[in-house]
């Protein structure tokens, strides 16, 4: 984990070309890929082990890893302004260990603010369920399930503060190694936990619950001796006078974190709220839905983790108020970010059978349909692969300049008027059904990435540069 750092990978001066640009951003790129591909197998144990537990701790699980997900995972959006700032600061300065501590420090105390809410709406889960119109008996299994994952909400969010840290400080490969050892440590406490394996308890559906909170732990107990121990991190003292109040930068992770966590929470929702509406239509169309849905999550990790790269080659070129670097920045990370979904759009396209295979038997005649409908939908998601891909770098980008605020109306306003609108239209009203929505989710990427790119082009104008 400590492979020599190329000298544009992390710190100033910029890199003078584009190719420069290009190796520092897959350098950095790279590893939160990797990580983010494995964050996805971690997120499916919990529901994996249980799917043998029988259909309604499945359904349980499903509903419980869900609700969990979506606030953890806002609250670390909320928290991973922490990325753009302290990039802005190495920008600056390459040895700002003060402010660096002091943006580490604060995103903490957030983290720790923002879990409390979430904590009792995770407590309140089966009642939530209840309203939505659940399954009694689901809902109240679901309940237990969360009663118990709820204490992973605070190791969870530090660990993704602590994540955002050591990318942000060049230390990629750290990141990528910690998921790995979480899904490891997933995967062990499933099986002893859920199974009873070993001697340990039979546990069940609460047993999952309890392996993602030791998981969480084993993830935040990671990054903080990492931090601590290794050559680069440790110099930043990032744990040093962490009672200190720096008021100023806690408003500055609020003011900066909260429209990321609400841009997150509505493309998480978009997505959410088609299941939904595939659910109006029929059985076999959810399930399609469920698999192309898969394999287009699976493909956006690759540009997501550009984005978070991006994010912090941005914020570095705008920290050192360097125009050009900024710009040079931007391009490298949407034709790296482009150019990635190009391949994969091309491989939906082209072996659409092939990948459903991985997740159904598709000879099985019983399937025949639910085939037939995967595929139609992944010949859509083929085509909006690369809006999605200009969409997230488009977003990452913007966060390196510290504009989150238009970037979430744009997101709010293009998933769900533009996308959750056409969806319902086209689904619904022209009788398009599962086609019709799948083009509604194309129609709101498109518009959000048109209107992300813009924003980007007109920075200048806009008065996003600094001085």
């Amino acid at each position: 984990m400590s492979s020599s750092i190329p000298s544009t990978a992390v710190t100033a001066p910029a890199p003078a070309t584009l190719k420069a640009e290009l190796r520092a951003l897959a350098w950095l790129a790279g590893p939160l890929v990797g990580a983010n591909l494995l964050q996805m197998a971690v997120s499916a144990v919990d529901v994996i082990f249980v799917a043998r537990l029988g259909t309604v701790e499945l359904a349980a699980a499903t509903l419980g890893v869900f609700l969990f997900n979506i606030l953890l995972y806002s609250l670390i959006g909320l928290t991973s302004a922490a990325a753009p700032i302290i990039a802005a600061e190495l920008g600056r300065r390459a040895h700002a260990v003060r402010e660096v501590r002091r943006s580490f420090r604060m995103a903490l105390w957030v983290a720790a603010a923002g879990s409390v809410p979430v904590i009792l709406i995770l407590a309140h889960g089966e009642t939530l369920l209840l309203l939505a119109g659940q399954n009694p008996e689901v809902a109240d299994r679901a309940g237990a399930f969360l009663d118990i994952i709820l204490f992973a909400v605070v190791p969870g969010v530090a660990a993704g503060v602590m994540r955002t840290t050591a990318a942000a400080l060049g230390r990629p490969f750290w990141v990528f190694g910690v998921t790995a050892v979480a899904l490891g440590v997933a995967v062990l406490t499933n099986w002893l936990l859920v199974f009873g394996n070993w001697g340990f308890p039979a546990l069940g559906l609460e047993g999952s619950a309890l392996a993602s909170v030791i998981t969480m732990t084993a993830m935040m107990l990671a990054y903080a001796l990492i931090l601590v121990t290794d050559r680069r991190l440790r110099r930043f003292r990032l744990f040093g006078r962490w009672w200190r109040t720096e008021w100023s930068r806690f408003r500055d992770i609020i003011r900066i974190g909260t429209p990321i966590m609400f841009t997150w929470f509505f493309e998480g929702a978009l997505f959410g709220g088609a299941a939904v509406l595939m659910g109006l239509i029929g059985v076999a169309e959810v399930a399609a839905h469920a698999v192309a849905l898969n394999i287009a999550a699976v493909a956006f990790q690759i540009p997501f983790g550009i984005a978070q790269a991006a994010t912090i080659r941005v914020g570095m070129a705008y920290g050192a108020a360097d125009h050009a670097w900024i710009a040079r920045a931007g391009r490298a990370a949407l034709f790296l970010g482009i150019g990635v979904m190009a391949v994969t759009a091309t491989a939906i396209w082209l072996s659409p059978r092939l990948l459903i295979s991985a997740y159904i038997d598709v000879n099985a005649p019983e399937n025949a349909r639910v085939v037939a409908l995967a595929m139609q939908y992944l010949v859509l998601a083929a085509i909006f692969q690369l809006v999605d891909g200009a969409q997230a770098v488009g977003a990452g980008i913007l966060r390196g300049l510290q504009d989150t605020r238009v970037p979430m109306v744009i997101a709010g306003l293009g998933y769900w008027i533009g996308g959750f609108g056409t969806a319902i239209a086209l689904g619904f009203g022209l009788g398009w059904q599962g086609v019709g929505i799948w083009t509604g989710l194309a129609v709101g990427l498109l518009c959000v990435s048109v209107l992300l790119l813009w924003r980007w082009h007109w920075r200048a104008r806009l008065g996003m540069l600094p001085d």
